[in-house]
């Protein structure tokens, strides 16, 4: 994305006379709330002789009209407090401001066409743009805005024939992940009758007429967004039939809960299988492609590790792979020898994590990842000819994908303070060019990005970002925004955001810790924040709110926290644990029952991250003592919270949310606000249209800055 920032040198004067916060006159007064009533029913459930009861069960039924009125109540308990937050408005205003600017992606060739994603400025959702050749015009190819009323159709491309006339695309509404799969000949820009759907986590890899695809079976009416998803399905689909006539191409009835997906090789030499356990280990296996069941052959197996097919080049199938590595190496397998001795190193395994491999202009491109910011390396497919591409500093690069003909490619950089620029890279030359940048207002030069080091609770030392105005005076008073995720192999690495100025422009600080359970350092770093490690995440959090405080960024009372899904858990955790660390606590779609979210949709798929409380005593143990849902003690001052879920999330379904936030209401004493903000017609965030992108942010701040004690932030002129 680009950043596009206009405002006045009069305007931006304001903004440094009112980031204290203060306005003399004017007392800042807490605002009373009234939460609506929520039952209690008796639910029990025992595990391995404990009885566990779960009195708010009854809102894992999302559909029934008691959780909707519910859900009602406290989303106008919410707003009638956000209402009265006097500098609300002038937020969401100069927010609106900021994210009102041209934003583009990096090109995609197919064929003789160019694709990009561009969204004017305000658009709900970016529109998909095409043009044949370089030095023709932009045509609107696909515009998700005209698909519904309220923006939240999203749309995006997956693959394209071999012959480059069709091209597949996902259709999906709400926030889902539930999506529909179409087809549109790319000359006529029309859409083919084709339709496949009930598709969830899938691509689109074209052979001969059709293409592979991979999804669920139809799930029960009124169970779409919460009921388990099982045998996830590799098909082929032949274009002009119904799906009913689809074959399948793989699936296992004896392991429900494994994904599956396939894809073909550049040269159409051999489709390979993935089987994932779930977000961590998997299998490969190959064959040659067809649109028969079965037959496949095994590549890499034992679930012992996460590969990945790069390319099959040589003869060989180029994999890069975690196994007797723990950051990684790329591997050469022969198909007729596939045993592990046999492998052949082409990228050895090195200090640095080797964190992925793409393929474009007959070369490969190697991206590191040093201390959780990009290296990439340019190299021949044997790993011969090895030369680093000259990034524009330190921070984030992706791209440098393409046919093994293409003469150039595209990437993108960014960091905190360096908006996502687009580069145009010369694969003969190693030369790259700007291609797109937008035309900021924003002065880097007036901000500061580094990264520091502290220790957490058992001396590992664990890294952390920050940003702040260069000066910034140490004193222990500037708001901050501590945010972590801290798992999945997930690597948090600087990126440039525009809500992020209305902390920064306020005198504010924003910290990005790189938490063990991430993949920053490799496996062995992710493996430290997994199953029965999980707690090392709590601390370094922990650790590094201690940290902010020691070093005088901050103060527990100007301290808020912040993490989405598996962060969502995080800042969950911490809070019960130390609610008297910070001040404001803001957990976004997070998994909050940890003795139950294997039950929901695709939750089993994370038990090889979590582990499951019916797996042993000892694991139902350690999950039951940092669950946040469980860990909650009534008669406890916490934070100011405001949980953010959505009506539409089956991924970490709501339940999670509304559970916790009615029990903190419940055991919260004190009169810091415990708000739910539940969106309607949103999920577990991708696609989320701008209007509520822009909401959701301005609230954010809002409810941050007035329970730090703000009274008034972008103040009108005085007359």
């Amino acid at each position: 994305m680009s950043f596009k920032v206009f405002f006045s040198i009069m305007a931006a004067a304001s903004l440094i006379a009112c980031s204290t916060g203060e306005k003399p006159g004017k007392a800042w007064s807490q605002i009373k709330v009234e939460y609506p009533n929520t039952n209690k029913q008796d639910s029990v459930s025992e595990y391995f002789g404990t009885s566990v009861n779960d009195p708010f069960a009854w809102l894992e039924n999302d559909t029934s009209s008691e959780t909707e009125s519910w859900v009602k109540s406290q989303n106008e308990v919410t707003e009638s407090y956000l209402n009265k937050i006097p500098f609300r408005d002038r937020i969401a205003e100069r927010y609106t401001d900021l994210f009102n600017y041209e934003k583009v992606s990096a090109p995609q060739k197919v064929g003789d066409y160019y694709f990009i994603n561009k969204n004017d400025g305000l658009q709900n959702q970016s529109v998909i743009y095409y043009k044949k050749g370089e030095e023709s015009e932009w045509m609107v190819f696909m515009d998700p805005n005209e698909m519904s009323e309220d923006g939240t159709v999203t749309i995006g491309l997956l693959g394209e024939s071999s012959d480059n006339k069709y091209i597949a695309y996902r259709y999906s509404e709400a926030g889902s992940d539930w999506g529909k799969i179409k087809v549109r000949d790319i000359e006529k820009n029309v859409d083919l009758d084709d339709v496949i759907n009930w598709v969830k986590f899938s691509g689109a890899s074209w052979y001969k007429d059709g293409f592979y695809y991979s999804g669920f079976p139809t799930p029960e009416e009124g169970t779409e967004l919460s009921a388990a998803n099982k045998f996830h399905t590799v098909y082929y689909h032949k274009l002009g039939t119904d799906q009913s006539e689809d074959v399948i191409i793989y699936q296992d009835r004896e392991h429900p809960n494994l994904y599956h997906g396939a894809g073909v090789t550049e040269d159409e030499e051999y489709l390979v299988l993935y089987i994932n356990e779930g977000t961590d280990n998997n299998d490969l296996r190959f064959k040659k492609p067809d649109t028969k069941n079965g037959g496949f052959q095994p590549l890499v197996t034992g679930f012992r590790g996460e590969s990945s097919v790069v390319d099959y080049k040589m003869g060989k199938f180029l994999v890069l792979t975690d196994i007797g590595a723990p950051m990684k190496r790329l591997v050469a397998i022969d198909p007729a020898n596939v045993s592990e001795e046999a492998w052949v190193d082409l990228i050895p395994e090195s200090e640095n994590n080797l964190k992925s491999i793409s393929s474009g202009g007959g070369k490969l491109f190697a991206s590191y990842l040093i201390n959780a910011s990009s290296e990439i390396y340019m190299m021949n497919y044997d790993g011969t000819e090895r030369s680093k591409i000259e990034l524009p500093g330190t921070g984030s690069a992706g791209g440098f994908y393409g046919d093994k003909d293409e003469t150039k490619l595209f990437y993108t950089f960014t960091s905190f303070i360096y908006p996502s620029t687009i580069f145009e890279f010369d694969v003969a030359s190693a030369n790259s060019k700007v291609y797109y940048q937008a035309d900021l207002d924003f002065d880097p030069t007036q901000y500061v990005e580094k990264q520091v080091w502290f220790t957490s609770k058992d001396g590992t030392k664990v890294p952390m970002f920050l940003v702040h105005k260069k000066d910034l005076k140490m004193d222990g008073t500037n708001p901050t925004l501590l945010y972590g995720y801290g798992g999945f192999n997930i690597s948090l690495s600087p990126y440039f955001s525009t809500s992020r100025i209305i902390l920064l422009e306020n005198g504010g600080v924003y910290a990005m810790v790189n938490l063990r359970g991430g993949g920053e350092f490799g496996e062995e770093w992710h493996a430290q924040g997994m199953k029965m490690n999980k707690q090392n995440v709590f601390d370094d959090f922990i650790s590094a709110a201690e940290y902010l405080i020691k070093e005088k960024y901050t103060s527990s009372e100007k301290l808020a926290i912040e993490g989405g899904s598996n962060g969502g858990l995080l800042v969950g955790a911490c809070m019960a644990q130390r609610p008297d660390l910070f001040r404001v606590a803001l957990p976004h779609v997070g998994v909050m029952d940890m003795l139950k979210y294997h039950k929901f949709t695709i939750g089993w798929g994370w038990v090889p991250e979590y582990g499951s409380s019916e797996e042993n005593e000892e694991m139902f143990q350690y999950l039951y003592g940092y669950s946040p849902l469980h860990n909650l003690k009534d008669g406890t001052s916490y934070p100011a919270t405001m949980v953010f879920t959505a009506d539409h999330d089956d991924r970490v379904v709501p339940a999670h949310s509304f559970k916790f936030g009615a029990r903190l209401q419940e055991a919260h004493q004190g009169e810091n606000p415990v708000l739910m903000r539940i969106e309607t017609r949103a999920g577990h965030g991708a696609g989320k249209p701008t209007s509520k992108i822009i909401e959701e942010e301005a609230d954010k701040w809002a409810f941050m800055f007035y329970n730090m004690k703000y009274n008034d932030l972008y103040p009108e002129p005085e007359s």
